[in-house]
């Protein structure tokens, strides 16, 4: 619940952002002068990049939170059994060895959204924060086919 509440703030923080640029940017364009007329363009694009980056980042935690329920529901997620740090993320090592578990079921069954989340999970815990959204990407697309 704690990270539904940053990202929501932190989402209103980026909108607000957004919406002071666009407004600087509308009254540069505004100014006769092509140094100034230029610059507004050039701000138009970057609230327009980051409103597209932000309905991004919210489409992917909703759409994956979506099938960490459904897995709950279905007693599929994996169990969180891993040692921690001090900071909460898992040893390395330990997500390490877990690691081939995973990648074996994805392997055996590349067609399974299930497989390919828990995955996503795996690689999260060892700490390749790309490889798991890449895969976790895979399994909403999975999913969203099999519906």
């Amino acid at each position: 619940m704690r990270g539904r509440i940053a990202a929501i703030v932190m989402s209103a923080l980026l909108v607000l952002y957004l919406v002071v640029v666009t407004q600087l940017a509308v009254r540069l364009i505004a100014v006769d002068n092509g140094v100034s007329r230029a610059l507004g363009v050039a701000l138009i694009v970057l609230p327009a990049i980051g409103a597209w980056a932000l309905i991004a980042e919210l489409l992917f935690g909703i759409r994956s939170e979506r099938l960490v329920r459904k897995l709950r529901d279905a007693g599929e997620l994996p169990v969180d059994t891993l040692p921690k740090l001090t900071s909460g993320r898992p040893i390395r090592s330990a997500a390490d060895a877990e690691f081939p578990r995973y990648k074996a079921e994805v392997e055996a069954h590349p067609g399974s959204w299930p497989a390919w989340f828990r995955l996503g999970l795996a690689y999260d815990a060892s700490g390749d924060r790309r490889r798991a959204r890449q895969s976790i990407r895979r399994a909403i697309a999975l999913e969203r086919q099999a519906r």
